[in-house]
């Protein structure tokens, strides 16, 4: 079908959907079932093709019981992003390239429907006392609304999917967004409870960066993640506890923030703390947990460079910290973070590691870092600089293991000498 015949073609189905009875008893089956009679039933004359008919079954099954002509983007692996910046302004990025959608809601009305649709299942509320809001779908898409008066020319809607596949180091290795090298070197840090902070600016792949550096966390250990709206996908951890944030309500309470979430989670025994991304007066409390025995903590923010990330923490802690001086709050964020890895976005297709340093601690009253690798003439590189600090290394890391299974060899084939640690020892230590 051409275009305009197709949008007239979902006009009249949808014009007698709305006029038949019951549709809200049917099952899901049963109104596709419908929709589909319908369509061939109106349309005689037109041979339909099987992806045709399953389109429009699809979007006008939308527009009942799911998001309307979302459902086609969304069911779309090659989307990566949906911008709707009117109800008949929607631009999609597919395959690193962003051009106009072919489809449009039928009205602004149609729009705030599913906006409401949306918010609602993911059990958060948005209206205009309370414009801005951030939601997840059941696929785990994520969204962020704005209402006017915040949106100017009416509803705004931005819709980030996910790979449909899980994107580990080894597929980020492939991509050319690291070395093999890096990522070996960052799956020991990982291991050995180095905290970690990925920074970067929009859509540079932090989250999908931090969900594959998290593979390398131990399975056994308890761990919390903190985010706005969960979109983090940990596998493997059985002991794992998910929390998000909430809106105000229209009374203007009942608000959640991740300070709130940060702060509660120290008093549920965690081992470490994954925080999906700092943007405010959290990081003091953030850098508080890394820097009160909850090593291997994770965590993300936006900024141009790893130095920028750092004036960025010192102006996120001040906003937290009633009066703390500066040298304060530095000292505070180099006792606290280890590493940073910042991340940039090359080309519209391509996502890079383009750093990682280290921090070392202070020179004075400024922070004091060790860059490790860099990339140069398009490849990440090693800088020659060798890690500082690898006290965590030799005590929980790969070192640790093979010294301990060393010792455990021997214990079988020989007495110990007297004096030697016990390598099952709960204190056991270098």
């Amino acid at each position: 079908m051409a275009e305009f015949q197709e949008q007239e073609v979902l006009r009249r189905v949808r014009r007698e959907l709305y006029l038949t009875a019951g549709l809200s008893e049917m099952s899901d089956e049963d109104l596709k079932s419908l929709i589909r009679q319908i369509l061939l039933r109106q349309n005689p004359d037109h041979e339909f093709t099987a992806e045709e008919l399953e389109r429009a079954t699809r979007t006008l099954f939308g527009n009942f019981r799911g998001l309307g002509i979302l459902e086609e983007y969304l069911h779309d692996d090659t989307v990566s992003e949906i911008m709707i910046n009117a109800w008949d302004v929607i631009f999609i990025e597919r395959n690193g390239g962003v051009s106009r959608a072919d489809h449009v809601f039928s009205s602004e009305k149609e729009l705030e429907d599913i906006i409401q649709r949306i918010v609602a299942s993911a059990g958060r509320e948005v209206n205009r006392a309370n414009p801005i809001v951030d939601a997840r779908l059941p696929g785990g898409e994520r969204v962020n609304v704005v209402l006017p008066p915040a949106s100017i020319e009416g509803p705004v809607v931005t819709i980030r999917r996910f790979p449909k596949d899980r994107i580990d180091l080894a597929r980020l290795v492939s991509f050319g967004t690291l070395t093999q090298e890096t990522a070996d070197f960052l799956t020991r840090l990982v291991r050995a409870k180095y905290n970690i902070f990925i920074s970067g600016g929009t859509s540079s792949g932090k989250t999908t960066f931090l969900n594959a550096l998290s593979d390398a966390i131990p399975k056994g250990e308890r761990i919390i993640t903190i985010e706005d709206s969960a979109e983090l996908q940990l596998t493997g951890i059985g002991n794992l506890v998910r929390m998000e944030t909430r809106n105000s309500n229209t009374a203007g309470s009942g608000a959640i923030s991740i300070r709130d979430l940060i702060r509660t989670s120290l008093r549920m025994r965690p081992e470490r703390i994954i925080v999906g991304e700092v943007r405010g007066e959290e990081a003091l409390d953030m850098l508080g947990a890394m820097n009160t025995g909850h090593d291997g903590s994770l965590s993300t923010g936006h900024a141009n460079s790893c130095e920028d990330m750092l004036r960025r923490l010192e102006t996120m802690v001040m906003q937290g910290s009633s009066g703390l001086p500066l040298p304060a709050v530095r000292r505070n964020i180099a006792s606290s973070i280890d590493i940073i890895v910042h991340l940039g976005r090359l080309s519209a297709k391509q996502r890079v590691v383009l750093e990682i340093t280290e921090v070392v601690g202070m020179e004075g009253e400024e922070i004091l870092l060790n860059r490790l690798y860099e990339r140069q003439e398009g490849v990440l590189t090693a800088t020659g600089n060798e890690l500082k600090h690898q006290w965590k290394l030799e005590v929980y890391g790969h070192e640790a293991e093979e010294r301990k299974r060393s010792i455990r060899v021997r214990r079988t084939e020989e007495t110990l000498p007297e004096g030697e640690p016990d390598p099952d020892d709960p204190y056991f230590f270098f």
